[in-house]
């Protein structure tokens, strides 16, 4: 049965918005929340033409204020729970607390209200394949797999997962988690890797690749992990985990992620700026098993390179987005971590 009300938290940001636009396309009548305290990476102007529909609305708020989140989820049919802190940098940095504090108190203060304002409601958490740790090719964790995060950022991912079936197990509440791997594409923060590549490129600034750019990421395009998304929301089964994840073959390494980005923007290739070693809490292969959301019918549309042509049409097109964002507090992120300006 198609939801009347869905609330969904984090909706300002990457993935989340990229949801929130797929539903609304998908289903013009349905009554949207959107929870999201606007964090460094989420932008309203991630949701063009929604902020003024009638139903639609966004509260400002944090997912760790019971009250706030008490006076939203009594009538939702849906909760999606994306709300996070998730840059791994950022969790090594000395900040791991507040990473520990949103991700794993945050879900349980979502969950507590859902148990006793909503228990009848369906509600996904929305994970990381991350939590898996770094995987020895050509091993492929499924579901059931250890969790042996690596970073502050996974283990509070982790932390959040557990909370989530958990609340199942204990009270049989309607809970699912998902686990994705990478994803890129239009509206993502440009302190992630393919943004951040792309957008130097286009400016002829220094690209910053790490070890040789070994390191192996499942990419997954924004709009296909929404698809996996709202087709677990709408055929999965309570209490279970859904992996995420495109399967590319061959698997594809940084760099030569980066020589796509390169060919794509007709930049060149001396603009990788190599460094050496791995940054802290940083793994060298993820992948995750996927059979089980392939089984409900799911499949992602876009290989890679033809996600990563049309995600660098859409940052060469939309300058005034990321220009805005990398003139601000961006800069001392940037400079924190490479060493140099963003421009």
């Amino acid at each position: 049965m198609a939801p009347r009300s869905v609330l969904v938290t984090g909706g300002c940001g990457f993935i989340g918005s990229c949801f929130i636009r797929m539903l609304r396309e998908r289903d013009p009548e349905v009554e949207i929340v959107n929870l999201d305290l606007l964090t460094y990476a989420g932008n309203p102007e991630n949701l063009p033409g929604i902020a003024d529909s009638p139903r639609y609305r966004w509260v400002r708020g944090d997912v760790r204020n019971e009250e706030t989140v008490e006076s939203l989820v009594g009538s939702a049919d849906w909760v999606v729970h994306f709300a996070a802190e998730s840059h791994v940098d950022r969790s090594t940095a000395g900040k791991a607390g507040a990473f520990v504090d949103t991700n794993v108190y945050g879900t349980f203060v979502l969950l507590d209200a859902v148990r006793r304002l909503r228990p009848e409601c369906r509600y996904l958490q929305i994970g990381t394949d991350e939590v898996y740790g770094d995987v020895a090719f050509p091993q492929m964790p499924d579901e059931g797999a250890m969790l042996d995060p690596s970073s502050p950022y996974s283990a509070s991912k982790a932390g959040a997962d557990h909370i989530a079936l958990a609340f199942a197990r204990t009270h049989g509440l309607d809970v699912m988690v998902s686990r994705c791997t990478n994803n890129y594409g239009a509206y993502q923060y440009p302190e992630k890797m393919i943004p951040l590549f792309v957008t130097n490129a286009l400016d002829s600034l220094p690209i910053p690749l790490y070890d040789g750019g070994g390191q192996v990421r499942d990419w997954l395009r924004v709009e296909d992990h929404c698809e996996a998304l709202l087709l677990i929301l709408e055929e999965g089964r309570p209490g279970e985990i859904y992996n995420v994840g495109a399967n590319q073959e061959p698997e594809r390494s940084n760099l030569e992620i980066t020589e796509m980005i390169l060919e794509c923007t007709g930049a060149s290739a001396s603009l990788i700026e190599h460094r050496h070693g791995l940054r802290p809490g940083h793994d060298q292969r993820y992948a995750v098993a996927t059979g089980k959301i392939r089984d409900l019918g799911w499949a992602p549309r876009a290989d890679i390179q033809e996600g990563i042509a049309s995600t660098v049409r859409w940052y060469a097109e939309n300058r005034g987005w990321w220009e805005t964002i990398k003139s601000g507090a961006y800069r001392e992120f940037y400079e924190a971590h490479y060493g140099r300006p963003a421009s």
